[in-house]
């Protein structure tokens, strides 16, 4: 079982809100895309976190954390992946939430269905 944590654009949260629809993120044209330097930088970040590329594929770029799990990168989402324990799931929310620091981005918690709130 694992735990997971996403992160997105801000538009993306604003038009999640608007729409009020409950299958919004089974549709990827909903999600606002990643700009090219976005793409970069969050690259970069999740390397100074310790995730390492792993491969790319169709789906986007492949990470891995030697503790803490994995992380996708698309074109419209970030997505973190973490076992399902306490330690695990708190150092990646504070790495997800870290990411929000700029305002660009939102972190989403699927399992609860819920936006974090500052």
């Amino acid at each position: 079982m694992s735990y997971d944590i996403h992160l997105f654009r801000t538009e993306t949260k604003i038009r999640e809100r608007e729409l009020n629809d409950e299958s919004f993120f089974d549709n990827d044209e909903n999600l606002e895309l990643f700009t090219a330097v976005q793409i970069e930088e969050l690259k970069a970040r999740l390397t100074k976190y310790k995730y390492v590329l792993q491969e790319k594929s169709k789906y986007g770029f492949h990470f891995e954390h030697p503790e803490y799990g994995q992380a996708l990168l698309t074109d419209g989402a970030l997505y973190f992946s973490t076992s399902f324990n306490e330690e695990n799931i708190f150092e990646v929310g504070m790495t997800a939430s870290e990411f929000t620091d700029t305002g660009e981005y939102q972190k989403y918690d699927p399992q609860n269905g819920e936006w974090e709130e500052y």
